[in-house]
């Protein structure tokens, strides 16, 4: 790292030493590289109960160099069928929406991105969103439409990408 370590290196890093030191179950996440903080690589494995259950999915974190006053990116990678899931891999959940009021009005303020959220704070709601999607505010139209039509199929292909994810 350079002489002039930011605001948000210190943040990340305090949070990188945190996670590998106590690490919530199910979570694997760090910096891809110790010269580049602002973007992690992590594994989460797919929720117990739910058609998730046993995958593990890659995803990767961008942090803004603003960060913690702005929230960083999550995307899947290799993207993972879901209703708040963009269809390119990218999540979306109100802990990842930039600060203040929700210009929409699904989502209150309070829902939203702040400073004292954590990466562990996310990776857990990521993980609880898997759980318990939100097909009222959905980024993925065709994953809400099967989700709320056809829930068979819909679990049918989630336990393919499970299997996917785990090289079989």
């Amino acid at each position: 790292m350079s002489r002039s370590v930011t605001t948000a290196q210190r943040r990340l890093l305090k949070e990188y030493q945190q996670l590998a030191k106590d690490p919530p179950e199910g979570i694997v996440a760090a910096p891809i590289s110790e010269d580049d903080l602002f973007v992690w690589e992590c594994l989460l494995e797919g929720p117990p109960e739910t058609p998730y259950e046993n995958g593990v999915f890659q995803a990767i974190l961008n942090f803004p160099k603003d960060y913690p006053l702005s929230p960083p990116t999550l995307k899947f990678n290799p993207p993972i069928l879901h209703p708040n899931i963009y269809s390119n891999g990218t999540v979306c959940i109100s802990i990842l929406h930039a600060p203040g009021d929700d210009p929409l009005h699904y989502e209150r303020a309070e829902e939203r991105w702040s400073p004292v959220q954590s990466v562990e704070k996310i990776l857990l709601s990521v993980i609880s969103m898997l759980a318990e999607p939100n097909p009222e505010s959905g980024a993925n139209i065709d994953a809400c439409k099967l989700w709320r039509e056809d829930r068979e199929t819909y679990n049918k292909l989630v336990k393919e990408q499970v299997k996917r994810s785990l090289g079989l």
